[in-house]
């Protein structure tokens, strides 16, 4: 299952981005995702095994590579020190990797600490306001923070750590019982905020999985790590990341471990901590929803696809009455705070 063709971006209205300056979303940035193009020389990166990442490596000349390594470290410092200039010093840009696979084209910049050669990354996109809704609606309703800023078309987003998830089906399946349930549950939970918040596309590379040592085995947790469909699709099998094949091993995990009642506790519980989630939040949800409902992030044709979709799924015609996208997310998550919210599905 794939989208229906390349989304397109959205430009952040007045109101959206009022909205993000008064919750410090919105920064000077001393770098936009244009000057980022002007380089001179690609090179394909490549993994340890020697496999083309889809990643290109790119070279600025001297005099740029010099101004960009100034502008990136402080960038990396209003991400993460809130523009704290000390630690500047000590940071060096390492490397800088374009991908032209995906809609925003990313740049992902690596920062390197001189003193212990320690690293993080962050990354420059394309500014597009449902990819902010969903970064916004992440930090609201999800178990994650997460830090990003918005300049006018440019938008810098942090490294979200994690082994992703095609790696992580690949390499670390191969484990005990106890933990093979631990990561079937996980999914489960993942699956519920993704169909509540109506995040799409989340196949194995588009997510990734934290591991948290325990006193008995391992916890994982399982993170969006791309927020490009959010509630764009008119399809509601998109939101559901059990429909991608690339999710078998940890489907089929579900399916062998966890019976028909086990798999609807667990949406409950996700539900009901979601449910909590907006009501500690409530203010500023109410907020961004206000605007996120006079916004346009889809098609008409996709808005009615969905509408119908949810309206048969829940066995609640609320829905048909929607005029977008945003009216759509407003209901789906209404629905939950009232429990009339219907499972998301049954994984057998």
């Amino acid at each position: 299952m794939k989208p229906s063709r390349k989304k397109p971006l959205f430009p952040v209205v007045r109101q959206f981005a009022d909205y993000l300056v008064k919750y410090d979303r919105m920064s000077s940035l001393p770098v936009r995702y244009e000057d980022l193009l002007h380089y001179t020389e690609a090179t394909p990166l490549l993994d340890q095994n020697g496999n083309d990442t889809l990643w290109e490596t790119v070279f600025y000349s001297d005099i740029e590579t010099r101004e960009l390594n100034k502008s990136l470290t402080k960038i990396y410092a209003l991400l993460k020190t809130d523009g704290d200039v000390q630690v500047i010093e000590h940071l060096q840009v390492a490397r800088i990797d374009y991908c032209t696979f995906g809609n925003s084209k990313p740049f992902r910049v690596r920062i390197i600490n001189k003193l212990n050669d320690n690293y993080d990354h962050f990354y420059v996109k394309k500014a597009d306001a449902s990819r902010i809704y969903g970064l916004e609606l992440e930090e609201l309703l999800s178990p994650n923070h997460v830090m990003f800023l918005v300049d006018g078309d440019t938008l810098i987003e942090e490294h979200i750590a994690g082994i992703p998830g095609d790696e992580f089906m690949n390499k670390n399946l191969q484990i005990d019982n106890f933990n093979k349930i631990r990561i079937a549950k996980e999914f489960v939970k993942f699956n519920e905020r993704c169909f509540v918040r109506l995040l799409g596309d989340m196949r194995s590379y588009n997510f990734v999985v934290d591991i948290t040592p325990d006193i008995e085995g391992n916890q994982y947790r399982i993170r969006a790590i791309d927020f490009d469909q959010q509630s764009y699709e008119g399809r509601k099998s998109f939101y559901l990341p059990q429909y991608f094949r690339e999710n078998n091993p940890i489907i089929f995990l579900g399916i062998e471990r966890m019976s028909d009642e086990t798999v609807k506790q667990y949406q409950f519980e996700e539900r009901s901590l979601i449910a909590v989630r907006v009501k500690s939040s409530w203010n500023r949800f109410s907020e961004l929803t206000d605007i996120m409902v006079t916004d346009q992030i889809s098609t008409s044709r996709k808005v009615i696809q969905l509408k119908k979709e949810l309206a048969y799924h829940h066995k609640n015609n609320t829905f048909l009455n929607c005029q977008n996208m945003g009216e759509i997310v407003l209901t789906n998550i209404l629905l939950l705070l009232k429990k009339d919210f219907t499972q998301s599905i049954n994984f057998k």
